[in-house]
């Protein structure tokens, strides 16, 4: 599969940009920044530039999936977080990918239950969620826990809900579980969360949502 990571660069976009670059897959890692295509060559991924708050028509033309994994880091969630995810839909959808996976966030459903300072960053994300649901793209949104840089284990829980008190999950397992959600067809239409847990990857994602 010819797979585009939109936030190839961030802290999950760097695990998950490698981790397709070692699979049987294509990958491309998108950038806005010139400086940052050695970074991404060195992953084993072919860089390609755009900025998601512009035309990204080129970085998605002939790609069969996206995985968005950027984020605004607090800087501008409506612009980025929320209009940047939503400008790579509609482009995945006129160019047509047939295969789009958001990586979301805890909470996006409910932002009171966060702290303060993260409401407005889990609203952004929860439109930008619904905004794909209602495309005609085969999507799949993970939605993680606290994300952490210890070592991935390959073992994750998987739900409609989790347990959100010790949901951390390092951030490495993140991106192995965007990864494997790609051809997964027990993701597909679906929403779910993820924290560290005992199942290996691949068989929790069988039945996301625990049905």
């Amino acid at each position: 599969m010819n797979v585009l990571v939109a936030g190839s660069h961030g802290q999950v976009g760097q695990h998950l940009t490698r981790v397709l670059a070692e699979s049987d897959h294509d990958a491309y890692g998108m950038v806005r920044e010139e400086a940052q295509v050695e970074d991404i060559e060195s992953l084993g991924a072919e860089p390609v530039v755009a900025d998601l708050t512009e035309d990204v028509t080129h970085a998605v033309e002939g790609r069969d999936a996206v995985i968005f994994a950027a984020g605004s880091g607090g800087d501008d969630v409506w612009g980025v977080d929320r209009d940047g995810a939503m400008n790579i839909v509609d482009a995945a959808e006129a160019e047509g990918a047939e295969r789009f996976v958001m990586l979301s966030s805890i909470n996006a459903d409910q932002p009171e239950n966060s702290p303060e300072a993260l409401r407005e960053y889990l609203r952004a994300k929860a439109e930008a969620d619904e905004y794909l649901r209602d495309s005609d793209l085969t999507y799949t949104i993970v939605r993680p826990g606290p994300l952490t840089n210890d070592e991935g284990t390959g073992r994750v829980e998987v739900g409609e809900t989790i347990d959100r008190e010790s949901a951390e999950i390092p951030r490495e397992d993140v991106a192995r579980t965007l990864a494997a959600s790609l051809t997964a067809e027990s993701t597909h239409g679906k929403t779910f969360e993820l924290g560290s847990g005992d199942e290996p990857i691949a068989e929790a994602l069988e039945n996301p949502l625990g049905e």
